[in-house]
């Protein structure tokens, strides 16, 4: 439980001034995917998927954290928990890029950042949307966390 408070402790000093201002950049994004990866080989899947589908330090306003599994299955997805164990592989945004594929590749490669152009639901348009991608360190998962430009 103390890992708990301190990741949270840690979290709020991190981003705390971008959450403030309601507007988290790429480098919050970044530091809270590194911090679900951490999360997840630390505590496992089942306590990260508590912690990532309630509101808190791993979900907030449009920030959430999603996991996929080598399989390129959701194990985690707060939006809409009743699609875990759906594919994302053929997911394709409106340029015709396989966004799920990049995700899975880039995420088994290590991590690193995708970019793509996605219907945001707060505004219903079409947007630009860049997302940090982290292999859990020695598991066959991958965190990821996206915002909208």
């Amino acid at each position: 439980m103390s890992r708990l408070c301190a990741l949270i402790l840690s979290f709020f000093a991190l981003c705390g001034p971008a959450l403030a201002q309601g507007t988290p950049t790429e480098e919050d994004v970044k530091t809270l995917t590194l911090q679900a990866a951490n999360y997840i080989a630390t505590n496992g899947i089942d306590a990260a998927s508590a912690a990532f589908t309630q509101e808190g330090p791993f979900k907030y306003g449009e920030i959430y954290v999603n996991v996929i599994d080598f399989n390129g299955n959701w194990v985690i997805y707060p939006p809409k928990p009743e699609n875990k164990g759906k594919n994302v592989l053929n997911f394709i945004d409106e340029d015709g890029k396989k966004l799920g594929q990049e995700i899975l590749d880039t995420g088994k490669a290590g991590e690193g950042w995708t970019t793509y152009r996605w219907k945001n639901p707060a505004t219903n348009l079409i947007q630009p949307k860049v997302t940090y991608v982290k292999r859990v360190p020695n598991q066959e998962y991958i965190a990821y966390v996206g915002i909208y430009k």
